[in-house]
């Protein structure tokens, strides 16, 4: 670890979040994409958390099929940080396993779990991102895919593209797509989510005994903000090609932190704990639906939205969070370079568990004991209540951190 003095938090303007999100081409709620996309067609179950087809690839009545598409996000960006700062190429296996965690976990929630074929596309501006970096790319992906067969769940890869775009990406961007053929009696229905329920959260944090090493919980979203606010002017100076010269200069690179800096109340260094890759909880959710089947209400990846994730499932809820676990490490320190609310992080950041399990009370204790079998502490985090939902369809939340109230 670097044994520097960390830099004092820079003396900048702290605009509200969703000015600096904009500002710096993010869009934080996403609405104007809900509002176009929840006007489509929702599939066979509107109420699942990815879109259900009818099975149009073999014509099958019992079966359904799911396409899904994301990616690592400008998590990569900070893979072309550590690799330029350090040589180290395998950085990009986890930049890979991020892109692929980021849709099967997506898929898992709607009971997809296997088999499934991926395919990824790398978007690279070849004078900064070279052949040995793409080459630890697609090995990285190559890896966690026989990884997870090994723990018996099927993904196959189907190939890729790799596009040299250098007029659109200064550096790299990776994504992948997902297809699935699903049972349909296999199909989890968030529209199950109902008052009453118990609220099981999976810690994204710590080290599950399926993992190499420990994982600060980071995910992959929110990693705009984390990035810009972390990392400090030395990244602005030294490598232009990783931001938008259009950003307002006060909200690019301007926090406290080198990425060999340790990270305050961990053992990790700040580029570790930002680059820690994307935890699966594929291992888990097939044994938990493969024990428990219908009595799984509802899953939840707690990915875009962070904690408000939930509030666009099931209708007339009111959901309860009052029982969440301890920002790990990584949250506290973003916070803290930010000065971003904490009601604005628990919609950015998972702070702490990315997969809920939505069960009656008297099985709570079952998925508890499955979780903590794989070495992932999961514990109740709330429950449901009867609500009032809003006219765009969502539900409320009251959230506490602490013993402070947070209401969306």
């Amino acid at each position: 670890m670097s044994s520097r003095r960390f830099a004092p938090l820079p003396d900048i303007p702290r605009q509200a979040a969703e000015g600096r999100y904009a500002a710096r081409g993010v869009s934080a709620s996403k609405d104007e994409v809900h509002a176009v996309v929840d006007q489509l067609d929702r599939g066979v179950l509107p109420g699942a958390f990815c879109k259900v087809l009818p099975d149009f690839l073999t014509g099958n009545t019992s079966k359904a099929n799911i396409i899904h598409s994301d990616g690592a996000g400008t998590k990569a960006i900070l893979g072309y940080l550590w690799y330029k700062e350090t040589g180290d190429t395998s950085v990009f296996h986890g930049i890979a396993q991020d892109s692929l965690v980021m849709n099967i976990d997506d898929l898992l929630c709607v009971g997809a779990l296997g088999p499934i074929v991926v395919s990824n596309t790398v978007n690279r501006n070849a004078r900064h991102f070279d052949g040995n970096a793409l080459a630890a790319l697609i090995e990285g992906s190559e890896t966690f895919l026989k990884r997870l067969r090994e723990w018996g769940f099927e993904i196959y890869s189907g190939g890729g593209e790799t596009a040299d775009v250098g007029d659109i990406t200064g550096t790299v961007a990776v994504d992948s797509c997902t297809v699935a053929i699903v049972d349909r009696k296999q199909l989890i229905d968030n529209d199950r989510i109902e008052p009453g329920l118990e609220i099981i959260g999976l810690q994204s944090f710590g080290q599950a005994h399926y993992e190499t090493a420990p994982n600060s919980g980071i995910g992959s979203n929110g990693l705009t903000s984390a990035r810009h606010d972390m990392l400090s002017p030395y990244y602005r100076r030294k490598f232009k090609e990783t931001f938008d010269p259009g950003v307002p200069r006060e909200l690019v690179y301007c926090g406290p932190y080198r990425m060999k800096d340790p990270l305050p109340h961990s053992e990790m260094t700040v580029g570790e704990a930002l680059l820690s890759p994307t935890r699966t909880y594929a291992p888990v959710i097939k044994e938990l639906v493969d024990s428990l089947g219908g009595r799984i209400r509802g899953l939840v990846h707690c990915s875009g939205g962070g904690q408000t994730k939930c509030r666009r499932f099931g209708k007339r809820v009111h959901y309860i969070k009052n029982n969440l676990f301890e920002p790990p490490p990584i949250f506290q320190a973003i916070q803290k370079a930010s000065g971003t609310t904490w009601k604005e992080m628990y919609q950015v950041f998972n702070m702490g568990h990315r997969m809920e399990v939505y069960v009656k009370p008297s099985i709570s204790k079952r998925v508890i004991r499955i979780a903590e079998s794989y070495g992932i502490q999961a514990q109740v985090v709330g429950h449901t209540e009867k609500g009032v939902s809003s006219k765009d369809g969502k539900n409320p939340l009251t959230l506490f951190h602490g013993k402070r109230k947070l209401v969306y």
